[in-house]
């Protein structure tokens, strides 16, 4: 990376830059995401500034100062922050140390040190959990979604009430939110939707047009593309229907969208954001009353817990929402006390027969 027979002033933070383009451009060769690419060299960057010091200097006593501070202050970090931050630092380490990319007897020749890794099995997050996300991140109740909603309906007419604009972006809102629900998307997924992917199903044609919804930007693997599924409409969320043909026949063309392909378009003609589905998401949350943890992937967790609470198979569950595999499914469920003490009835019964009954 560094170009021969160039001799410079201050070589230190030429050779940094230098890394981190280097670093850079192998995680572009592995195909992951812009976005992931920039976060790690900010971190990266984030811990030089920290200590003072360039990469060729740290030692591990620099990574868990650094680890050490983020954990304090008003916002500390999350377990599973940490362990993302020391992972990324580590790949960093193991970069420099890789004897293929010659930085470490560069390091050597130049500054009279090698790099060394700053995180090993002693100084890291231990992994003793399998699921280590925010604990208010729940599935909400039937009473918590049926609020949820009817706050979010009774924003668009209290806006229309008042004469004032926004009464289409509120009924927006709350349809996008229902939806979102009713096929357990994620932020992106229903803010990615164009018109065509709201489809019906052949043999489900009492849905019409709401029969099914293929998503085209699922979460994607490390370095692939995202992932494609097709989400079928189950009879307990045939509600949706009319709340879909209310959107596509008379709210979003009155937003005069133009030919735009987005299912979800504002007010400016565009299509939304994940930031505006959030957005949508808390308003209606703060009028219904809800708790404030609570967070737009809530109603992903619920869908799954309902399913499963609906008797749906959890292979067909974890077909619906894109699950890799059922342990990630049964992370998101949570079913209420009523659904067990129905199951447990119902094994009583089959088991002890006439004599349970009596």
């Amino acid at each position: 990376m560094l170009a021969p027979n160039v001799v410079h002033l201050d070589p230190a933070p030429v050779v940094f830059e230098e890394m981190l383009r280097g670093w850079a451009t192998q995680q572009r060769s592995r195909f992951l995401a812009e976005a992931t690419v920039t976060q790690r060299l900010r971190l990266t960057r984030r811990l030089a500034e920290f200590s003072g010091l360039y990469p060729w200097q740290w030692t591990p006593a620099e990574g868990e100062a650094f680890i050490a501070h983020l954990r304090g202050g008003d916002r500390p970090l999350a377990l599973s922050t940490a362990r993302a931050y020391e992972v990324d630092l580590r790949m960093f380490c193991e970069y420099l140390l890789d004897a293929r990319y010659g930085w470490a007897s560069l390091c050597v020749d130049r500054f009279g040190m090698a790099p060394q890794q700053v995180f090993h099995q002693d100084n890291s997050v231990i992994h003793v959990e399998d699921y280590e996300g925010d604990p208010s991140r729940r599935p909400l109740t039937y009473d918590e979604l049926q609020a949820l909603f009817d706050a979010a309906d009774g924003r668009a007419e209290q806006i229309r009430a008042r004469g004032v604009k926004g009464a289409l972006s509120a009924l927006r809102d709350a349809a996008m939110l229902k939806l979102t629900y009713a096929f357990g998307l994620r932020r992106r997924e229903v803010a990615m939707l164009d018109l065509v992917d709201v489809r019906s199903n052949p043999k489900a044609p009492q849905f019409g047009r709401c029969g099914m919804v293929m998503v085209r930007y699922g979460k994607a693997s490390r370095g692939g593309p995202p992932r494609r599924r097709t989400v079928l409409l189950v009879p307990e969320m045939d509600w949706m229907v009319p709340v879909v043909k209310h959107w596509l026949h008379e709210v979003r063309p009155a937003l005069g969208p133009g030919k735009h392909p987005a299912l979800w378009v504002t007010e400016r003609r565009g299509r939304v954001s994940t930031r505006l589905v959030n957005e949508a998401f808390v308003a209606a949350k703060k009028a219904a009353g809800l708790d404030p943890a609570l967070d737009p992937h809530c109603l992903r967790h619920s869908y799954v817990t309902h399913l499963v609470e609906f008797d749906y198979p959890v292979k067909f569950v974890q077909d619906q929402v894109g699950h890799k595999f059922a342990s990630t499914t049964a992370i998101y469920t949570g079913v209420s006390n009523e659904y067990r003490n129905q199951l447990l009835q119902r094994a009583l019964q089959d088991r002890l027969g006439r004599m349970w009954e009596a």
